[in-house]
């Protein structure tokens, strides 16, 4: 059981399982370095090598030449880590790669030209976060630094937009600097290493999901505002004119996972606040605007991971509640040929507004 893992898909179509914690707020927590595989073709779980450190809080990506590069973490006000390393499917083994600074709750990103950009996160003991970015460089295994973001935050969500820019947005800052949850969005320029501001979120929020539509705009769901409580609320980025549009009102917000189906909708599924977890799943259709309800999770679940299979089905895994306590369970979703039917949508008077 566990939360606070990753869940990368491998390119023989395996999901690999790394790292997270038991969902305890105990000293010390428990962190794990176990890691395991799932086999669509069989539906099983088999264990494959142990990371070096165990971690949580951690980023795993996929890499161009078929590893996966697992970068920092940590366990929130008990300290971050600056280690980083490689899992590599021929041989089921880890070996660490250099260190990129202290942190977790970070993103990273896989640019077009192959380095892994990992920008933001907590640092210092969880009491406090950064603005500074690293890249990663897979022909040397490498790190080097790169500007800083223009507002330390954690909890933000970072995109890889269609002409190679990454967009950071929201995300928190503690409170003490005067902030806390923000509504800033910047964006990253590889060809210069540099950032630079872009259009504000409508709303302000902390751990939301973010989407690249087909259309080449970015879809942001949820999360949580100042107080901590669920926004069930969502607003699409437009690269071509740098602002932000609100997109209807999905049903949950708060921590869930959002995923790209291959019909071009985003399945938004559980998630987790102050009330509980929720097994609560909705779809996103980009030519509408607008959100319907599909079925539910068999659990309800925070904190868990969603990884879209090469069948075209999702892979939900692991997760906990609001007690913090993780599971071992998981899920499939079958998305079928038609999920749900376009007359159970509705339109929402700022899509409306938007169209007009």
């Amino acid at each position: 059981a566990r939360v606070g893992h990753t869940a990368p898909l491998l390119p023989n179509g395996k999901v690999l399982v790394a790292g997270g914690s038991d969902g305890s707020s105990t000293f010390p927590p428990v962190l794990f370095n176990s890691a395991e595989l799932y086999d669509p073709a069989t539906g099983t779980w088999s264990s494959t090598g142990n990371l070096n450190t165990a971690r949580t809080n951690h980023t795993a990506t996929l890499l161009p030449n078929g590893k996966v590069l697992v970068a920092a973490g940590g366990y929130g006000d008990f300290g971050e880590f600056d280690s980083a390393e490689l899992y590599d499917p021929a041989t089921g083994t880890w070996s660490y790669t250099g260190s990129l600074g202290a942190r977790a709750n970070h993103t990273a990103t896989l640019l077009q030209n192959g380095k892994v950009l990992v920008a933001g996160g907590t640092n210092g003991y969880g009491d406090g976060e950064t603005n500074s970015a690293a890249l990663y460089d897979p022909s040397s295994e490498t790190w080097s630094s790169t500007a800083s973001l223009n507002s330390r935050r954690y909890g933000h969500t970072a995109t890889l937009l269609p002409g190679g820019k990454v967009l950071v947005a929201g995300g928190y800052m503690h409170v003490f600097s005067g902030d806390g949850t923000l509504n800033s969005a910047e964006l990253y320029h590889p060809t210069t290493g540099t950032w630079t501001s872009t259009g504000n979120l409508n709303t302000a929020r902390s751990a939301p999901t973010s989407t690249l539509l087909p259309n080449g705009r970015v879809l942001v769901d949820g999360g949580l505002n100042n107080s901590g409580e669920s926004l069930n609320s969502a607003e699409i980025y437009d690269p071509a004119t740098g602002t932000w549009i609100a997109t209807g009102s999905p049903n949950v917000g708060a921590g869930g996972t959002a995923t790209l189906l291959a019909n071009g909708k985003v399945l938004v599924a559980g998630g987790a606040n102050d009330n509980g977890a929720f097994n609560s799943a909705e779809l996103y259709e980009p030519a509408t605007g607008t959100w319907g309800v599909t079925a539910n999770l068999n659990t309800g679940r925070g904190g868990h991971t969603a990884t879209l299979l090469l069948n075209g089905k999702v892979l939900v895994a692991g997760g906990g509640d609001a007690n913090g306590n993780a599971s071992n369970t998981a899920e499939l979703y079958d998305a079928g040929p038609n999920p749900i039917d376009d007359s159970e949508f509705f339109i929402t008077q700022q899509y409306l507004d938007f169209l007009q």
